[in-house]
């Protein structure tokens, strides 16, 4: 049996020194707060100023804002007409002559930092010239974050946690400063923002803060910015009324400050509670509810440690302890990590953002193609209830899929691919005329189901793989005896023109799979099967010279660029895919030019656990695991055990390529013979992948 504790423990992230490119985060799942070495966010202009930088957030999945110029709707955008076998479809792909509309509706809605929490000396900002980290532990067992700092030459001490519950910070600071009545706590809202910050200092005007209460214990503000309207309430013991600025009703530059009172204890606690009123992009709309009492410190750090026993307890586990090879510990160090990570920020009812709820990628908005990324692995761990969460947003955005199959001629429902919580489609050159994502519902629900078979969940989901089928279906160019996907598309690797496009081998796998696996569930319901006979008639992948190509149209696949550059995708169909239709040997010799010639800068996160798969499935072990550890800018892991994307300023953390780690080592894990032999390996409630 695994000692989970030790397992966990032995890889809580401790810094003896300034990291400012790796902060670490506590949450709950739908809630993240984000720390510099204070344990709050005193230095957020000091860690987010690189172009890198690693910004330090306070976010929720509902923490949703749009500029008040933005764009109603996509009404409006002129779309360009691609050539689709004899018929027009048009796309939004063409910001040329609409600018403006282009760019507001890709910017809104975005997610925003709900609100800064850090310190200052007498209400004065602090500078990293008078402060020194000390060591700073994040506790995984416990999911609580202790930094020990110095303030000159005084200790502080933070403590810092979220409820696994409620969208509630807990802090404790424990100083002689406090009971001095010189170490202060300031909240600070700023303004919503696009960018990678997601806050707007600069416009203090823009938005406003309204005293709603105020108590011996707590203080009620309430925030509106444009349309999007929240309440932020203070809780706190050890507290002097005295340092809460004059003229409070109004809050001048939205800062409220908090410390403790002179001559009274060392010891401060407080409380930050985050609720929603009033989300445009999420439909919602709400009135207050009753003000709920805060739990004390203490009683907040049990329930919080109660949640995490309970999660490492639960589900899959592996242990790589006593392993002769040295990668076994790093490999280990990583799997923790990210599950941790992956458990703080992608619990939540819609599908993640790369950046999760750290910071802003692509204004705060999900990819849809990436969902299988950031989630497939819950199932394989044994924690099929998170993934399903995220997997019922289809059934939410069903209406909105029909309609933008029917708007392009097609059945059933195409799902969008970049979007807000409405499933509103993003204008842009490449994410409109993606396809790859479109199988991903009926490849999430079969994860589900296999992990925990029920009819009533074969009912739910029924029409979310019927509609998502006749959708391929649909878009699939059919002759008398055969099936092509053609143009217009752009395949997973974003480098190839789609007017020219035919049969991307992963597409055209995954388009088949799906509609297998649609049959399969009707048969399960008892229901006559209605696409094997079409799934058997779409073409097979094409290979030239003793490889697989990026698409039937690209001879040059692995000789010019930039076609080895970006995603090898035609290794995912035999590696994501259980695929049939695929020559091993042919496939292996695939895998070996792109071994030999790719190009490694250009990699995504993903790629590499998707590489690992098929190099896994291809019975090559050895292979897989050096390509799950490759040394590559993209495979790099922080200290925090974030997936850092080096080379793109945009990307300081990447959750698909720690979706992806667990997804292929559970893949690996879950038989005998999966990690090459250098390896001691310890297994416990894995489940085995397709």
């Amino acid at each position: 049996m695994i000692d989970r504790y030790d397992l966990v423990t032995r890889h809580n992230p401790v810094y003896s020194n300034l990291k400012k490119d790796a902060p670490l985060s506590v949450g709950n799942g739908t809630f993240c707060f984000t720390a510099d070495f204070t344990g709050l966010q005193t230095f957020f202009d000091a860690y987010a100023a690189p172009d890198d930088g690693f910004p330090l957030c306070t976010m929720a999945e509902w923490g949703w804002h749009s500029y008040p110029d933005a764009a109603p709707d996509a009404s409006a955008l002129r779309l360009t007409p691609f050539d689709t076998y004899g018929r027009e479809v048009g796309y939004a792909v063409d910001a040329r002559g609409q600018e403006e509309l282009f760019r507001s509706l890709r910017q809104n809605p975005h997610k925003f930092h709900l609100g800064n929490i850090g310190f200052t000396l007498a209400g004065k900002p602090l500078t990293l010239d008078t402060c020194k980290a000390g060591k700073q532990t994040l506790n995984l067992w416990e999911g609580c974050l202790h930094s020990e700092w110095m303030l000159g030459d005084i200790p502080v001490v933070t403590e810092t946690l979220v409820h696994p519950f409620e969208d509630t910070l807990y802090v404790r600071v424990t100083s002689s400063l406090v009971s001095a009545g010189k170490l202060h706590v300031a909240l600070c809202f700023p303004y919503g923002s696009h960018h990678k910050s997601a806050a707007d200092f600069t416009v203090p005007q823009r938005h406003t803060t309204v005293l709603t209460h105020k108590s011996a214990q707590s203080i009620g503000l309430e925030r509106m910015m444009d349309g999007t309207r929240y309440r932020v309430t203070l809780g706190f013991t050890g507290l002097s009324m005295d340092t809460v600025p004059a003229g409070v009703g109004s809050l001048p530059a939205h800062t409220l400050i908090l410390g403790g009172q002179a001559g009274g204890p060392e010891t401060l606690d407080l409380a930050f509670r985050f609720e929603s009123l009033s989300i445009p992009a999420m439909e919602l709309v709400r009135e207050p509810e009753a003000e709920k009492k805060f739990l004390s410190f203490t009683h907040a750090k049990d329930a919080c440690s109660t949640f995490w026993k309970t999660y490492w307890m639960s589900g899959g586990a592996i242990d790589y302890s006593g392993s002769k090879d040295s990668r076994a510990p790093e490999l280990e160090r990583r799997l923790v990590l990210s599950q941790y990570l992956t458990a703080i920020q992608s619990r939540g009812i819609f599908p993640p953002a790369e950046t999760g709820l750290t910071c802003n990628s692509w204004y705060g908005k999900f990819h849809l193609e990436m969902h299988y990324w950031h989630s497939a692995h819950f199932a394989l761990w044994g924690r099929t209830s998170e993934l399903k969460k995220s997997l019922a947003y289809y059934k939410k955005i069903l209406p909105r899929a029909r309609s933008i199959a029917a708007s392009q001629g097609y059945q059933g429902a195409r799902w969008p691919k970049m979007c807000d919580p409405r499933g509103c489609n993003t204008p842009s050159s490449i994410a409109v005329l993606l396809l790859w994502h479109q199988p991903h519902p009926i490849m999430l629900a079969e994860l589900c189901y296999r992990a925990s078979p029920d009819e009533d969940f074969l009912r739910e989901y029924r029409d979310i793989i019927l509609e998502t089928a006749e959708f391929m279906a649909s878009f699939v160019h059919w002759t008398e005896t055969e099936g092509v996907v053609g143009p217009p598309y752009i395949p997973a690797q974003e480098r190839h023109d789609p007017t020219i496009v035919l049969n991307a081998p992963y597409e055209l796998e995954y388009f088949r799979w799906g509609l297998r696996q649609a049959d399969r569930w009707l048969l399960r319901l008892g229901e006559a099967p209605r696409f094997g006979e079409l799934a058997e008639k779409l073409v097979l992948p094409r290979y030239k010279d003793g490889g697989y190509l990026a698409h039937e149209n690209c001879p040059d696949t692995f000789k010019a660029m930039p076609f080895y550059t970006d995603h090898p995708s035609m290794l995912a169909m035999y590696g994501v895919l259980p695929s049939e239709k695929i020559d091993p040997a042919l496939m292996s010799a695939t895998l070996d030019q792109v071994l030999a010639v790719w190009d490694r800068e250009s990699l995504w996160g993903w790629d590499f656990p998707m590489m690992a798969m098929t190099a896994y499935r291809l019975g090559r072990v050895e292979d897989a695991m050096d390509l799950l550890m490759l040394e590559s800018p993209k495979n790099t892991y922080l200290p925090n055990g974030h997936n850092k994307q080096i080379g793109s300023n945009a990307l300081p953390l990447y959750l698909p390529g720690n979706g992806g780690l667990l997804l292929a080592a559970a893949m690996m894990g879950a038989s005998k013979g999966g990690f090459p032999k250098s390896f001691t390996v310890h297994t416990e409630g894995l489940h085995a992948y397709l």
